[in-house]
């Protein structure tokens, strides 16, 4: 996105670009990523979220959210789950005597 909207203020700056309201600009954008399809955006998300300093709780949520509309489903899902979280919780998880198949567990 960061080269999409470079792309776009060097344009408005040479005049390449005019738009009369903001409706014309935002409709430009829906069109230019409205063009990947939900599913694919989901998993993009996916594959770029992490816990990183977040409560294992609130990443859980974001994990949920992004996962709608993704098709993961069973095992796959929970390695995308996994490794979003943080290195100290996954290893924790990978040394249980039972391992997980389910985001719940």
């Amino acid at each position: 996105m960061n080269v999409w909207k470079e792309n776009i203020l060097k344009d408005l700056k040479a005049g390449l670009l005019e738009y009369e309201t903001v409706g014309g600009i935002l409709m430009d954008i829906r069109k230019e990523f409205r063009e990947g399809d939900e599913e694919s955006t989901k998993v993009a998300e996916l594959r770029m979220l992490e816990q990183e300093g977040k409560m294992i709780e609130e990443f859980v949520q974001e994990f949920r959210r992004a996962v709608r509309g993704s098709r993961y489903k069973g095992r796959p899902l929970v390695e995308k789950f996994k490794r979003g979280m943080n290195g100290t919780i996954r290893r924790k998880l990978m040394e249980a005597e039972r391992l997980s198949l389910s985001i719940e567990q």
